[in-house]
């Protein structure tokens, strides 16, 4: 999920359903595209208004073959081969 539709290329506009951030506020899906970042694509990208940060879902990014590792400050994504597609404090 992403609340900058400028990242996203290929939008499609669908009103989904309501996101409840953390402070119990709310945010509309309002529609999907691909962000593309270095080596990975991530499909069906959801546009939520209000949202702050970008969301990564890691079980849907281990469903597709990526393995995810965390340490302190920092999450990285190896591809199948184990080379670091992603990198994020």
């Amino acid at each position: 999920m992403t609340g900058c539709k400028s990242l996203l290329c290929d939008f499609q506009t669908e009103i989904r359903p309501k996101v409840t951030f953390g402070d119990n506020s709310q945010g509309v899906t309002k529609g999907y595209g691909i962000l593309q970042t270095g080596a990975v694509t991530f499909k069906r990208v959801a546009f939520v208004s209000g949202l702050k940060h970008n969301l990564i879902s890691i079980s849907q990014l281990c469903d597709v073959g990526f393995e995810v590792s965390f340490k302190k400050d920092l999450g990285t994504i190896f591809d199948q081969n184990g080379k670091v597609v992603l990198c994020a404090k």
